[in-house]
């Protein structure tokens, strides 16, 4: 890798005295000369640190340490980035912001899809990444204080248009969808599988079921403040989200969308639960 490296020399933010919880950051990052500077930028600013210059040894950091953010390179030496946020994600809700000099918007919709929690492209400035930290901590804290989505008292949604129906139960992670056309003793019931990101779009979408969402305010919920103006990441996982749950995904009946303005996920009727295959 070639990337510049913002010299932490000027400006470091200082805060006036140490919090009484240090966040630990985990730096996975296989430049040292990069390593080196976001240790010294995080350290100043009342940060531990654990660092790994490998995938594998990130992998591994990541679930022993306990860290509460994580800082990851996509470019590693073993292995891709994108395969390690995965990983993560397996056994972790670790909040994960990308370092990369990959600027595409496509790396970025990956790297979110994969589990990411932001994306942060180098070069870039001391302020910006503090303030990028500061938010994925609020938001995991948040998350935590709300329980797994923040959903757990959101009730399992249903929905039938176009002989098809929809049933979402976000405490448990399932999403059914049955096409009745297909006659009564086999109505074709199947769990669709979603990425993290879809879920999570999904989930928001749910506990606003019959509201129209803005494009800003799905943004700022489901990517961050940071996001705000992305709308295109909204209309690429609205478009995934339609091939998987709609009967035809250009004429939509669940997630309708409001033009100029955002999406609606059609109202629903309290379900039942959304009882696992074989029970």
């Amino acid at each position: 890798m070639s990337d510049s490296t913002p010299s932490p020399a000027r400006a470091l933010p200082l805060q006036a005295t140490p919090p009484a919880h240090m966040p630990l950051v985990l730096i996975i990052e296989d430049e040292e000369p990069i390593r080196r500077f976001l240790r010294a930028t995080l350290q100043a600013n009342h940060y531990r640190v654990k660092e790994a210059g490998t995938a594998r040894d990130g992998a591994l950091l990541a679930v022993t340490t306990y860290p509460d953010v994580i800082l990851l390179d996509l470019g590693l030496p073993d292995g891709d980035g994108l395969n390690v946020t995965r990983a993560i994600r397996k056994e972790s809700r670790t909040p994960i912001v990308v370092l990369s000099a990959r600027g595409q918007e496509s790396d970025k919709v990956a790297a979110l899809d994969a589990g990411a929690d932001d994306y942060l492209t180098k070069p870039f400035g001391v302020g910006e990444l503090l303030a990028r930290l500061r938010v994925a901590m609020r938001h995991a804290n948040a998350s935590n204080d709300r329980g797994a989505v923040g959903s757990v008292d959101v009730p399992p949604y249903e929905c039938t248009a176009d002989g098809r129906t929809l049933r979402i139960d976000i405490a448990a992670r399932l999403v059914f969808v049955t096409d009745l056309t297909t006659g009564p003793e086999s109505p074709g019931r199947r769990e669709i599988r979603l990425t993290p990101m879809e879920f999570k779009l999904l989930a928001f979408m749910v506990k606003h079921a019959g509201k129209v969402l803005t494009h800003q305010m799905i943004l700022k919920e489901v990517w961050g403040p940071q996001h705000a103006s992305d709308v295109q990441y909204l209309r690429v996982y609205a478009g995934e989200l339609r091939k998987k749950l709609e009967a035809d995904p250009a004429q939509p009946r669940f997630i309708v969308t409001e033009p100029g303005v955002g999406y609606r996920l059609a109202e629903g009727t309290p379900g039942s639960g959304v009882a696992s295959p074989g029970t």
